[in-house]
């Protein structure tokens, strides 16, 4: 059950997916509480459902049952403009592949999501340079994202997704498209700004690596989060 000075809960959650064979059920109940400054992993085989859940969290997706509730709000009982105003304001997404504009100097693309309400003020952007130099790119401002590498295009996408000051850090495959000196650059950075920003970070990933460097780790399994523990040992 959900608990009132947790910033996230999930309660009960279930996805099905109805198609011309049938229906799907790919959560099954999923429970999960966390407070910011948290930091999970959550892990499983390919078609599992863990960005399913990942974009119901961040209500990019609806579920078929149960809720979820960020800072005591319920954003699936939301209109649509107004839930898109706050999943803006307190929810930030790190996707595998950075999805930055092409045509936008790294700094612009930064400053995108706070376009959605409003013109970026000179306050904004000094915020979006100490994030871009906390990231290592203060000389790469005016750049476009063809001419960085790839680690490089996604520390921009952490930046971007930054920039509101979230709540919540959603992370989807982050270092799937990395090198293995990049990602693991990568998951320092994402672990680092975690505790710096004090956000409720979630990293959905397939890199056991990855995985290991988080303070807690969930396995989806059977529709059903299922914490892994450091002895060994797994608890629902």
């Amino acid at each position: 059950m959900s608990q009132a000075n947790d910033d996230l809960t999930v309660h009960e959650l279930t996805k099905t997916f109805t198609g011309a064979s049938g229906s799907l059920e790919i959560l099954r109940g999923v429970e999960l509480q966390l407070k910011k400054g948290d930091a999970v992993a959550i892990v499983g085989p390919s078609g599992s459902g863990k960005s399913t859940l990942l974009y119901i969290i961040g209500a990019l997706d609806e579920p078929t049952g149960g809720n979820v509730a960020l800072l005591g709000q319920h954003p699936h009982e939301f209109a649509t403009a107004e839930q898109a105003r706050f999943r803006n304001k307190h929810v930030g997404f790190v996707f595998q592949d950075h999805h930055l504009l092409p045509q936008c100097t790294v700094l612009e693309n930064v400053l995108i999501p706070l376009l959605a309400d409003r013109a970026a003020t000179d306050a904004d952007e000094q915020r979006a340079r100490k994030l871009l130099e906390r990231v290592g790119l203060a000389e790469r401002l005016s750049h476009r994202p063809a001419q960085l590498s790839g680690g490089e295009r996604q520390r921009v996408a952490v930046c971007r997704a930054l920039i509101n000051e979230p709540v919540l850090l959603l992370a989807d495959e982050p270092t799937g498209n990395l090198d293995r000196h990049t990602a693991e650059s990568i998951g320092s950075l994402l672990l680092e700004l975690n505790k710096e920003q004090n956000t409720l970070l979630i990293c959905v990933t397939h890199s056991a690596e990855l995985a290991a460097r988080f303070p807690r780790t969930f396995e989806l399994l059977d529709g059903k989060l299922v914490e892994f523990q450091r002895e060994g040992t797994a608890s629902a």
